[in-house]
């Protein structure tokens, strides 16, 4: 199994970017503390390189500034490159499956749970509001005591 969940604050504007095929893409990189400090040291916090794909990405250019907040899950990934000096190097990041608001609406957030995550079905007219009644909208239901178990 290969499933990352972290939340941290991105260290600089999210850049969008094309590819030759027409995809959206956007790579940034997140602070995240770890979870514990050393007595007399402060926090240490490591700076993990996260990659959005398709919608994911513009999602992320568009609603997403440096230091905010952001959460997200997805799986960890591998590629290997030369670098200018022709040594072979590996690089590990997060490829993001899912991207969420964290905080509160002041701090640019939306109230945890919200965030952007590819819809299972299409989206439904909301509920009408209801009002209140009077205690005759309301009665009694009999008990059914002949319940088999």
């Amino acid at each position: 199994m290969n499933k990352v969940i972290l939340m941290g604050r991105l260290t600089a504007d999210p850049e969008l970017k094309t590819t030759p095929s027409g995809i959206s893409v956007t790579s940034f990189s997140i602070a995240v503390d770890r979870n514990y400090v050393k007595q007399g040291e402060e926090r240490q916090v490591d700076f993990i390189n996260i990659v959005c794909w398709r919608q994911r990405a513009e999602f992320v250019c568009r609603y997403f500034t440096k230091g905010q907040l952001i959460a997200l899950d997805g799986s960890i990934q591998t590629r290997q490159y030369q670098d200018k000096n022709g040594n072979n190097r590996t690089a590990f990041e997060v490829v993001a499956d899912n991207v969420y608001f964290t905080g509160d609406r002041r701090n640019g957030g939306a109230a945890q749970g919200g965030g952007f995550a590819q819809p299972s079905a299409p989206a439904e007219a909301p509920a009408p509001a209801y009002t209140s009644g009077t205690a005759g909208d309301f009665e009694e239901m009999p008990l059914d005591d002949d319940l088999p178990f």
